[in-house]
């Protein structure tokens, strides 16, 4: 089998319709939609299939709906590669939590239950806190960051995500993300803003921090099974209480992905299986790798996509 990285992705790669395939052919597939519909407290199936777009997209929703279809995919995934067992796991923002279930860190309750109160908790906080999230292309981390230290006056604006070496993410509220994005685009950057309410991974959702560590304690954790690099760390932890501090700070923290995908690279991976909605991910493997590297990306959503991920695994 090929040293394989499987990595889940996070808040923005939602459709109306995801998922469907299975439900329809699977009754596995179909149970978790109802557990995590039970737990989360939400028509989650109706909203995956149906919406409306405006309720799928509210973080409040979102959260649960969207980790069940990755977890989903990783069953789909087994059911074909039984025996399989990555190299490497990863999730962006969200999407961590289903790389955590994947490595056997936590259960699919406990990873269903945990994002039902971090979407709460993010919602509530961005109620409180109004803000949005904008991505700057052009402009390294370093470059951005020196503009960011730079603003003078009101307003909060701070690197969220890391994505690429020439793609990062800003999040604060309307009067920073203006200043910061101005200064970026004097500097030659393309500034566009994302279609997201809250102010994720900013001062402004840390106030959800003390309320999610605490909720944290109630869900078992155990030392994941495959090395899972982290958002926070850009590295693997084993240790199920540092795991935890480490979770509870995701929220307001950068999303160090770069690193993650590059130290993944620097151990030997090659194929990377982006297993959820959508191919956020994917597309920025392609700002990340080397040229020229061999290293094959690919997603999978659907039986055919996971037919073709199953088949590149084993080469």
């Amino acid at each position: 089998m090929k040293k394989t990285a499987i990595l889940f992705p996070g808040q923005g790669s939602q459709y109306l319709g995801m998922g469907q395939p299975f439900l329809e052919t699977d009754p596995q597939a179909a149970e978790l939609f109802a557990q995590a519909s039970r737990i989360s407290g939400f028509p989650l199936e109706q909203l995956c299939l149906e919406g409306p777009m405006a309720e799928l997209t509210r973080v409040l929703h979102l959260q649960p709906a969207l980790t069940v279809i990755n977890l989903i995919c990783w069953q789909q995934l087994k059911k074909r590669l039984p025996d399989f067992t990555p190299a490497y796991l990863a999730g962006h923002s969200l999407g961590e939590y289903s790389a955590l279930y994947a490595a056997g860190a936590i259960s699919a309750e406990g990873a269903l239950s945990l994002v039902t109160r971090r979407g709460e908790l993010m919602e509530r906080e961005g109620a409180a806190n109004p803000g949005g999230m904008r991505a700057v292309l052009g402009l390294s981390h370093d470059q951005v960051e020196e503009l960011q230290a730079g603003m003078q006056g009101p307003g909060v604006a701070v690197i969220a995500n890391h994505n690429t070496p020439a793609q990062i993410v800003i999040s604060g509220d309307a009067q920073g993300l203006d200043q910061l994005g101005a200064l970026c685009q004097e500097q030659g950057a393309k500034v566009i803003p994302l279609k997201v309410s809250v102010a994720n991974h900013s001062p402004l959702v840390a106030g959800a921090v003390a309320d999610f560590s605490a909720f944290l304690e109630t869900v078992d954790f155990s030392s994941p099974s495959v090395p899972l690099l982290f958002n926070v760390t850009a590295d693997a932890i084993d240790d199920p209480a540092t795991i935890r501090q480490v979770m509870a700070r995701q929220i307001a923290s950068p999303v160090r992905w770069a690193e993650i995908i590059e130290k993944m690279v620097d151990h030997g991976v090659e194929l990377f299986i982006e297993l959820g909605p959508k191919n956020v991910l994917t597309g920025m493997m392609k700002k990340i790798l080397p040229r020229n590297s061999g290293i094959v990306c690919l997603q999978a959503d659907s039986p055919e996509g996971l037919d073709k991920a199953a088949a590149a695994i084993t080469g």
